[in-house]
């Protein structure tokens, strides 16, 4: 890969996070905003507000840490870090819910996989972004040894157009956007790690997403 091309991503990705941020910090500084002009008056739907929306901003940069940063590979991160991650993000809005047990058989057995909890925790980014109306996140073990299964049920879930290319590296540079760029760091990730990657909609309204572990 070139390094135009490096830094072409580079930048999609840049352009996606600051996306999702810009959203809830923008929200805190109204919401100062208001404190400063009305001063006690303001009253506490101001305050919630943005307690919520820090918060929001804070679970996503925790996330965003554990996908894409060097330190997301660390053994010492587990499962239930990231149950918790993601549901700093869901909680408060209460539309996406998680109904998986961190603790549970993941498929991977008594020894965790190197960067596994990197690895999920792109998966299930990727599962929520096919979520439109909200649902339930699932993840447990997949049919064969050595395999997670990520699942995204809900009203209207399915996999977003040439997400699938992108996990698996096959979309062109030309179609590469913002809205794929996760799917596509995503694969290239697990390339790195020796994991691949196979997202379907199993029937109406459910995404699968199959992890496969390197030591498989």
């Amino acid at each position: 890969m070139s390094t135009e091309i490096d830094i072409s991503i580079l930048e999609l990705l840049a352009s996606k996070v600051c996306h999702d941020l810009i959203s809830p910090i923008g929200a805190v500084n109204n919401g100062i905003e208001f404190l400063e002009d009305m001063g006690p008056d303001a009253g506490k739907e101001v305050t919630d507000l943005i307690a919520f929306s820090a918060g929001q901003a804070s679970a996503r940069l925790k996330a965003y840490r554990m996908a894409y940063g060097s330190g997301g590979a660390d053994d010492s991160i587990k499962p239930e870090e990231v149950h918790e991650t993601i549901q700093g993000i869901v909680g408060a809005e209460d539309k996406v819910t998680q109904d998986w047990d961190a603790y549970g058989d993941l498929g991977y057995g008594d020894d965790r996989p190197k960067a596994f909890c990197k690895m999920l925790i792109c998966a299930l980014l990727l599962a929520m972004d096919s979520m439109p109306k909200g649902g339930t996140l699932n993840v447990g073990a997949g049919q064969n040894n050595g395999q997670t299964l990520v699942t995204a049920k809900g009203e209207n879930a399915s996999i977003r157009e040439q997400s699938d290319e992108a996990l698996t590296l096959a979309i062109t540079r030309e179609n590469l956007e913002p809205k794929y760029v996760h799917a596509y760091m995503t694969g290239l990730l697990g390339q790195a790690y020796g994991y691949s990657f196979l997202i379907a909609n199993a029937d109406t309204n459910h995404v699968e997403i199959t992890i496969t572990h390197p030591s498989a």
